[in-house]
């Protein structure tokens, strides 16, 4: 059977929400990442956070308090890294044994469906799972590139090279923020790719959703007011360094 025999086994309102869900994935993060000005998204202003945390660093001492925040991050990167390998396992499983996934599948819509079909579904919900791994293994390295960058900064403000390195670390840290959401936002849409075992309506449902939920927690959400309420004063060298 060749690419062209696997796609017919789909219908028209299969293609349509498939292509809604990655529309959602991939238009929603980029609306988050590059949204700024009149209304930036939750994302964009803690970027604003993260380059004054590395500049208030400069005059911290010790900076133990600084380790240990970089350490609860690093410690949630590894946490949904292992979650997510857990599930991957819990697919390629269900890959090499479909039938009682049919067999339920049978009984609940009456409808014998190819095995590929269901193998090519579970094959979406796994690339999602395996897209938020690779990004939570990357956030996690990118954390610690940036506790090593942290290790570097003096505490003297005016110390040559100081407000450099500390933007340095504000940036490093940044990055690794977007790689974690961007895993964030694989594990919801995986959520909603689920939901294509159901049929090609459950997903273009569970598609919405996700997409309004993720939208809403950015743009609409009490945590986007208390921070739009007192945003940092940022340092001019940490202005500079803004994306």
């Amino acid at each position: 059977m060749d690419l062209m025999d696997r796609l017919s086994l789909f219908s028209t309102l299969d293609q349509v929400a498939v292509a809604l869900l990655l529309l959602g994935w991939q238009g929603m993060g980029f609306w988050i990442e590059n949204s700024g000005g009149r209304h930036p998204s939750v994302s964009w202003l803690m970027a604003d956070y993260r380059r004054a945390w590395m500049q208030t660093m400069l005059d911290r001492d010790p900076r133990i308090f600084d380790s240990q925040i970089l350490a609860m991050l690093r410690q949630g990167t590894t946490f949904f890294a292992s979650a997510t390998m857990i599930a991957m396992g819990g697919c390629m499983a269900l890959l090499g044994n479909t039938d009682k996934l049919i067999t339920l599948a049978d009984d609940l819509t009456f409808d014998r469906t190819p095995e590929i079909v269901w193998e090519i579904k579970i094959i979406l919900l796994l690339g999602f799972l395996a897209s938020a791994f690779f990004k939570f293994v990357w956030s996690n390295r990118l954390f610690a590139y940036c506790a090593v960058v942290m290790g570097t900064v003096p505490n003297d403000r005016n110390a040559p090279g100081g407000a450099r390195r500390a933007a340095q670390a504000g940036e490093l840290n940044i990055t690794a923020a977007r790689s974690f959401n961007r895993g964030l936002r694989a594990i919801y849409f995986a959520l909603a790719a689920a939901a294509w075992l159901i049929g090609a309506e459950a997903l273009i449902v569970g598609s919405v959703i996700v997409t309004v939920i993720v939208g809403r927690r950015e743009f609409a959400s009490q945590s986007r007011r208390i921070l739009l309420s007192n945003m940092p004063e940022l340092s001019e060298e940490a202005r500079r360094t803004r994306k």
